[in-house]
């Protein structure tokens, strides 16, 4: 006989312990509201434990900011990620966020006034439900033909973890954002890289970084509530931040990027006769909302997104989404940025009460 899990009531519930996660429990804790965090993570830091050692910031520390708490500064350039690991370590204890991990999240379902967030340990009640899963969880591969033939190794941004890795390979870097620029930098000091893009990359001036961005996602989020054009957020500056390391590759000539290739072979990749030979293959091609756990409520639009008026899902108003990407709020996937739509799902919920 299947033991039945004991049912806890709770006021809210976030899902998710990254950045998104503990800003909400911030204004949460100082609202006074009963929640819990739920995060499937065996350690503190979200995705940060699980990117590449050398994946910096684009921003000073004083940029990158949790609400309340300022990121101790670092002193050698943009901290790295380890750096924000501990930060975000420090900050669960700094504001004893009630967070409960590992706990894996199932599904969420309605329950008469409630929400039920099943997870495998037990069934959680609440009135309201924040989502913060984040995206790292859900990398996403395009399909080309003969992706299957190809008889070499093919990975994702989420696999990287160095360049020494690759010495002496002949690699394929496909992507046209930060993370395909980063690589190509790094893979290309030890081996020999080709980098191919849907689209020209579109490299950002030498003196914008996180700090300029944020500024402009600042306004674009301004001009909105005020009810204004949309002035264009970050990305209509260009996607590629320029550091350091982006700019030396840049100066040795391998940010050459190619057009996207029509076709694996079993050794190589293909635009029409052409073949370029490839040992290994590096998708760098970005995430998709993680929201598996989302399903019972059946809110997903066809873009793979959900409709929200600010973070509120229109279609389950007890449900609130942070930090996925601008459709949950201008710069809200930045650590900077998740605070202000963080501040405003709280708010809402103490409206809706």
């Amino acid at each position: 006989m299947m033991q039945q899990r004991s049912v806890t009531d709770m006021d809210v519930v976030v899902i998710g312990g990254g950045q998104a996660g503990l800003a909400a429990g911030y204004y949460l804790r100082r609202a006074g509201h009963r929640f819990v965090i739920l995060d499937d993570q065996p350690v503190p830091g979200g995705a940060w434990p699980h990117t590449w050692p050398s994946l910096r910031l684009f921003s000073p520390a004083e940029f990158a900011a949790l609400p309340g708490w300022p990121m101790p500064p670092w002193p050698d350039g943009f901290p790295p990620a380890s750096h924000v690991v501990d930060y975000f370590t420090a900050y669960e204890e700094r504001y004893d966020l009630p967070i409960k991990r590992p706990v894996r999240v199932t599904g969420v379902d309605r329950d008469g006034q409630h929400l039920a967030v099943t997870t495998n340990q037990r069934i959680w009640r609440a009135r309201r439900v924040i989502s913060a899963t984040g995206t790292w969880q859900q990398p996403f591969w395009p399909l080309y033909p003969g992706a299957r033939e190809f008889t070499g190794r093919q990975l994702h941004t989420v696999d990287y973890r160095q360049p020494s890795d690759f010495a002496g390979a002949r690699v394929v870097i496909v992507g046209g954002g930060n993370s395909a620029a980063q690589l190509v930098a790094e893979i290309s000091t030890v081996a020999t890289t080709t980098w191919v893009t849907t689209r020209p990359p579109r490299f950002l001036a030498d003196d914008v970084d996180g700090r300029v961005l944020f500024q402009v996602a600042s306004e674009r989020a301004a001009a909105i509530a005020a009810g204004k054009p949309d002035p264009g957020g970050p990305a209509s500056l260009g996607d590629i931040v320029m550091v350091p390391e982006v700019r030396e590759a840049r100066d040795r000539g391998v940010l050459q990027a190619l057009p996207m290739f029509d076709r694996l072979t079993r050794d190589g990749v293909a635009w029409g006769n052409t073949v370029q030979h490839a040992d290994v293959i590096v998708w760098a091609t970005g995430f998709r909302p993680a929201l598996a756990h989302l399903r019972p409520l059946r809110l997903r639009e066809h873009d793979g997104t959900i409709a929200v008026s600010g973070t509120k899902a229109l279609k389950e108003p007890r449900l609130h989404l942070l930090g996925y990407g601008d459709w949950t709020g201008p710069g809200s996937a930045t650590i900077l940025g998740v605070g202000r739509t963080a501040k405003a799902a709280v708010a809402q919920l103490d409206l809706d009460d």
